[in-house]
């Protein structure tokens, strides 16, 4: 069994640490993470520039780019081999809702999910790393599980673990997507030349909370798993469009 493994926060974050430490001894661990904090990222690949892979002295080798780079670069090249699992995580804060098209930790693991490989991403629900040893354990867990069953098709799960000392005992919820009300207004301020410039606004609240929604299952302290598609396109549309277009092929 190998084992990819990379994240979004950089590959000095406490959580990547965890996730590595979570998966001791289940197989063959290659990690390779960004150099610095790629979050917010999505699934962008670097092409405007080459890409280096440094190694670090505890092993873990790091890309001066995106986490889509880091398992682009794995999956094409600087391994001679296929991994049989891509990780990635563990996030610090939650990517649910409409986080997941924003999130590098998501994007980490979609780039295995798009090369045929299964993928799981794990992103604790708070900032802080608070009570990370749970969030291993529940990861640990989950892997174990899936190591278990069914490899040979690729799958994309999106878990979000509470940050709670017992986390790895709380129930899992199969789970469906949220939705967030618009961001916060944008934070204009003056740099030291006196320029304008603008900082993103903090998240929204959550709008699509309902029952069954990943949103609810963390909201009542549960793990959300999310499985995930990447397939875009609008089928039930396709009929109307064609005739709204004049177009034939629907």
């Amino acid at each position: 069994m190998r084992i990819l493994i990379a994240n979004d926060d950089g590959y000095l974050a406490p959580g990547l640490q965890a996730l590595v430490q979570a998966v001791q001894g289940l197989g063959e661990i290659e990690v390779i993470a960004p150099e610095q904090n790629a979050s917010g990222t999505s699934n962008a690949l670097t092409l405007s520039r080459p890409l280096s892979v440094f190694h670090a002295a505890n092993g873990y080798k790091f890309v001066n780019g995106t986490p889509s780079d880091c398992v682009h670069l794995a999956l094409t090249g600087v391994l001679d081999y296929r991994p049989d699992l891509v990780l990635s995580g563990i996030n610090q804060g939650a990517n649910m809702g409409d986080d997941t098209l924003y999130s590098g930790t998501v994007a980490a693991a979609s780039e295995g999910y798009l090369f045929g490989v299964p993928a799981v991403a794990f992103s604790q629900v708070d900032k802080g790393w608070t009570h990370l040893d749970s969030a291993q354990a529940l990861v640990r867990s989950v892997v174990q599980e899936l190591l278990q069953g069914d490899l040979s098709q690729p799958f994309l799960l999106n878990v979000n673990i509470p940050n709670r000392p017992d986390a790895h005992l709380r129930p899992r919820r199969i789970t469906r997507l949220g939705r967030r009300h618009v961001s916060e207004p944008l934070i204009a301020q003056r740099n030291p030349r006196g320029e304008t410039i603008y900082w993103i606004g903090p998240a929204g609240d959550a709008r699509e909370a309902g029952e069954g929604t990943d949103f609810y299952a963390t909201a009542a302290g549960d793990v959300s798993i999310t499985p995930l598609q990447l397939d875009l396109t609008d089928h039930a549309g396709l009929p109307g469009w064609a005739a709204k277009l004049k177009v034939g092929g629907a």
